[in-house]
């Protein structure tokens, strides 16, 4: 649809279709009355999207035009669908006065609702931040900017390379991307994206816009002046916000910058192969955050997944948490705090809509009772003598005076909408009652009325009533009309009555009727200008959020440390990682059985170790147990671990699995290669580095001559610290090379074709894969383990036969072994060994509950397998 000649159109199409033209790649949603409606390709689209009806609404321009609507008071429902999907609407309200308008009601976008740009409650994840994204390249480096509108929170930084922007896009998972036009954007596929003229970008213009939003001379104070890439996408963020909320944003008042050295850094693979707060389905089960996420508010939920993805290297911070979590673990504190802590809303949400203007009755309810929890929150901090508890405590605050308003402002439980009125508290205005007295008093007035006018005049029948046309009336039988007093000005004939009216009936009648409608603009107004009244303590409110947010999550990591045996990290300048008991936070949530739990050291002198066992035995769960325990401690959180002891650490590099890339047309090996390769040009001395199977992607001697200078390259030119899991077994070679190079492996033994899984950590390489056995237990047919061993028994042999000719032939012929699968009685069974091995060091006095728990489930497991 064009607008360049709209003459044949009704002028309402006219309208609409002006306003249109100007978001032409968005849906409008166009108020008519109590339904906003869609047109056009709008209808169609919208249509589809939410599974509503398609009409036609008579013909413009000589054509039917299709249509569709919501309700306006179920719009939010359907903007969230929208807005998931990741579409954008505008906003056309009605501004002007139907009543004093001839032709179309004036009408203009008051809002634009985009992925990235939404702060009401309905259209928001509660626990996940909703994060609007901007870049700006040139050559290799990129400017990135950052806003969750929905709390204010604005940070800028630059980066260099690829790699780096493809970390942070995992870590943000923006809901709205902002590009130029002409920009590729590297990695995967990505919903949210939107082009943006390149003009946009301009770094000058960026500048005074971001210097006129904070209110400041110049960028200097916020570290970012000599960022021109960041400053440019910062500009070209904060306009389309403006663009989009149409107001002014002012809880946008800070800029903060972002520098990768002052955390430890970790790349996209990274992220997704730890399951940080997303497991590699995409959902939330299983993941780190999920574990370690007992908060009680909104707000909490959403710092510790911040901070899960950006560890600190800032020792004084995180002793500063740690010592928290400590104080509040001895003194049993969380347990008073969190049961005071779910009593809070999501303030940090609330007081961005305050600041709005879009916050709604029930947010101020909220508010004002939130605050009020605040002084019985400070009891419980008062004694607690930790650095970081008693600056939480400061900054939290009362803030009886906002307290006070809001008590004497805002009715106990409001409406959900202004709209209807019921808000403002009785008392508050002195206008409002009288308005709302003579509203609610007026069928008191009229009952007196009638008793005083039937007094009067003598006829009993006389009654007083209303209705929409005529308005208040006294009705008469004409039998008595002729009775009526000389006031009485006749309104209405009827076939058996009169209808009259008089002076004070009248006058009665002027106040009432525009009673209600100056009481609910009255209240109007009342509520705007106590939301404005809120707007100078709004920055020491949203510190008290931020601080209230810290406290759930200090609380939430004491309570997960008392319920889950974690201890607190210590964190020294000595290069190395030694940790006694280690375990997975997350598997070992979901085992039935006890978690066996490992020892690891690594230092200057054993920086890498080779992890050989079989499938399924747990060397993945090792080595990002070792990752987890690692990143845990740099959150500030204590750690599944007896003890442990961590030095300085830059980055965490995985290299777990792989799958193909499709979208990108990379296979399989092409990313374990990428991956690699990444590793390997970035990691350094103070770096982690877990390497899964490396190799496995392609043929056996291409990946073992891979594997072997992968993990050379590693020991001696990167020299990071590294767990490195493999099944090719002439790794295990390395360390007579290598003297920085050890060998582990994971326990298991064999029985028959029964495999146990001892998931115990012994010094030395495995002597086998145990992969037929893993087979069975996947439940391969017995015919094809069968077969499988006379295969491996023929290629063992071949590649012990030092003069076999290159023609001979790997494969065996089928052989029928009878007995082969029978136990030779003569060989000492090795189950029995084991369970007498187990009793003798079974010393309940000198175990802990933990050991004790282990080593009673595992001698069950060799006594059924003995039995069996």
């Amino acid at each position: 649809m064009t607008t360049s000649d709209l003459s044949s159109h009704t002028p309402m199409m006219q309208q609409y279709l002006k306003i249109k033209a100007e978001h032409p790649d968005i849906l409008l949603f166009y108020r008519m009355g109590d339904f906003y409606e869609l047109f056009f390709e709008d209808a169609v689209r919208a249509a589809g999207l939410l599974d509503i009806t398609l009409t036609r609404r008579g013909q413009s321009g000589g054509e039917p035009i299709p249509m569709a609507g919501v309700p306006v008071h179920a719009a939010e429902s359907y903007l969230a669908r929208l807005v998931r999907q990741g579409e954008s609407v505008a906003l056309c309200e009605q501004v002007g006065d139907p009543a004093t308008t001839k032709g179309p009601v004036a009408r203009k976008v008051v809002r634009i609702v985009t992925p990235g740009t939404v702060t009401d409650e309905a259209l928001l994840e509660e626990r996940r931040e909703n994060l609007l994204v901007c870049l700006k390249v040139r050559g290799e480096h990129t400017g990135l900017a950052i806003l969750d509108l929905a709390s204010g929170r604005f940070q800028v930084q630059e980066l260099k390379g690829e790699e780096p922007l493809l970390g942070e896009l995992e870590r943000l998972q923006p809901a709205e991307l902002l590009i130029p036009e002409d920009m590729r954007l590297p990695g995967p596929e990505r919903s949210g994206i939107r082009r943006l003229a390149p003009w946009h970008f301009e770094t000058e213009t960026a500048r005074t816009l971001l210097t006129r939003q904070l209110g400041t001379r110049d960028l200097a104070g916020f570290g970012c002046d000599q960022m021109p890439l960041a400053i440019g996408a910062a500009g070209a963020l904060l306009h389309y916000a403006q663009q989009t909320q149409k107001t002014a944003l002012p809880h946008i008042d800070g800029l903060g910058v972002l520098r990768r050295d002052e955390g430890i850094i970790l790349d996209a693979a990274t992220r997704r192969n730890l399951e940080l707060t997303t497991n590699l389905s995409g959902g939330r089960d299983h993941t780190l955050a999920q574990v370690l996420d007992q908060t009680v508010t909104a707000m909490g939920s959403r710092l510790l997944c911040r901070w899960l993805h950006q560890p600190l290297r800032d020792r004084q911070i995180l002793k500063g948490r740690h010592g928290a979590i400590r104080m509040l673990v001895d003194t049993r504190a969380f347990e008073q705090l969190q049961p005071q802590l779910h009593r809070i809303g999501d303030l940090e949400r609330i007081l961005t809509r305050v600041a709005l203007g879009s916050a709604r009755p029930r947010d101020l309810a909220t508010l004002r009772d939130s605050l009020a929890e605040l002084p019985t929150l400070q009891d419980i901090l008062h004694p607690l003598r930790a650095v970081r508890l008693r600056e939480l405590a400061e900054a939290i605050d009362d803030h009886p005076q906002v307290v006070a308003l809001l008590q004497q402002a805002v009715i106990d439980q409001p409406p959900v909408l202004i709209r209807d009125g019921g808000v403002i508290a009785q008392g508050y205005d002195a206008e409002l009652d009288e308005l709302r007295t003579l509203s609610e008093n007026a069928d008191q007035f009229l009952l007196d009325l009638e008793q005083r006018e039937r007094k009067r005049t003598g006829i009993h029948n006389l009654k007083v009533a209303y209705n929409r046309v005529h308005g208040y009336y006294i009705e008469i039988s004409r039998g008595q009309s002729d009775r009526a007093p000389e006031d009485y000005t006749r309104r209405q004939t009827l076939k058996g009555a009169e209808r009259f009216i008089t002076p004070e009936l009248k006058q009665f009648e002027d106040k009432v009727l525009s009673a209600r409608e100056r009481a609910l603009a009255r209240e109007k107004q009342l509520y705007e200008a106590l939301l404005t009244r809120l707007h100078d303590p709004l920055p020491a409110l949203r510190r008290s959020a931020e601080a209230l947010a810290e406290l759930d999550v200090l609380a939430s990591l004491a309570e997960r440390a008392d319920h889950l045996d974690f201890t607190a990290p210590e964190l020294t300048d000595q290069p190395g990682l030694h940790i006694e008991g280690g375990r997975h936070p997350v598997v070992e949530q979901v085992l039935d059985e006890p978690f066996v739990p490992n020892d690891l050291t690594l230092d200057s002198k054993r920086r890498m170790l080779v992890v050989t066992g079989p499938n399924m035995g747990g060397k993945s769960t090792y080595m990002r147990q070792a990752a987890l325990i690692v990143l845990m401690a740099h959150v500030g959180s204590f750690v599944p671990a007896k003890q442990a002891r961590i030095g300085p650490v830059d980055r965490i590099f995985t290299r777990v699995g792989a799958s193909d890339d499709l979208a990108s047309g990379r296979s399989t090996f092409m990313v374990e290669m990428t991956e690699a390769a990444n590793i390997l040009n970035h990691a350094t001395e103070h770096s982690l580095v877990l390497m899964d199977e490396i190799g496995r992607g392609t043929s056996t001697f291409d990946g073992l001559s891979l594997a072997l200078a992968c993990a050379e390259h590693l020991a001696t030119r990167n020299r990071a610290f590294c767990l490195f899991a493999t099944h090719y077994f002439e790794l295990t070679a390395l360390p007579e090379q290598y003297p920085t190079i050890a060998n582990v492996h994971i326990d298991a033994m064999e029985h028959g074709d029964r495999i146990v899984f001892l998931h115990a950590v012994k010094a030395g390489p495995a002597n086998q894969s145990y992969g037929l056995h893993v087979a069975a237990l996947a439940g391969v047919p017995k015919g094809v383990i069968r077969r499988a061993r006379q295969h491996l028994n023929a290629l063992e042999q071949h590649s012990l036969n030092s003069s076999a000719g290159p023609q001979m032939s790997l494969f065996c012929p089928p052989v029928d072994h009878g007995m082969d699968d029978e136990e030779d009685p003569e060989t000492p069974d090795p189950v029995s060994l084991a369970l007498r091995t187990a009793v003798d060091e079974l010393d309940p006095d000198g175990m802990t509950p933990r050991e004790a728990l282990v080593a009673l489930y595992r001698l069950k497991e060799l006594a059924a397998l003995l039995q069996e």
